[in-house]
């Protein structure tokens, strides 16, 4: 199951990526290569973004554990905008379209993930 879950991760990663590259550049190629490279980027450092973070979380109580969270959130969309602009700027060689992705492609994972998320836990409790 946790292979069939990671594998969901990585291709919902690959259809944004896909998507706004193609978007961006209407670019079958350059799509072709957001979908490889941004969200197997993304994909394999997450967990050791959630280890670093979770030391920080361990043993924190009440308010700090909130705070420890929620930073950990802004740091995974920090991690999520550094990696989607230096691939979307390598691909095209432009700022602006390296600046787009780096917004839009984090905010579409932060809003679509915790559902994809979702949908694997009741998966996992039926």
């Amino acid at each position: 199951m946790v292979v069939a879950r990671k594998s969901s991760q990585v291709i919902t990663h690959m259809a944004i990526g896909f998507a706004i590259a193609y978007v961006f550049t209407g670019s079958l190629v350059l799509g072709g290569l957001a979908v490889i490279i941004e969200p197997v980027l993304n994909v394999l450092l997450l967990p050791f973004h959630e280890r670093a973070w979770a030391r920080h979380a361990h043993g924190a109580g009440g308010q700090r554990r909130y705070l420890v969270r929620s930073l950990e959130k802004l740091s995974q969309t920090g991690m999520h905008m550094v990696i989607a602009f230096g691939v979307m700027f390598c691909a095209t060689g432009s700022l602006a379209f390296g600046g787009m992705a780096a917004v839009l492609e984090p905010v579409c994972n932060v809003i679509l993930m915790p559902l994809h998320e979702k949908v694997w836990d009741s998966v996992q409790a039926a």
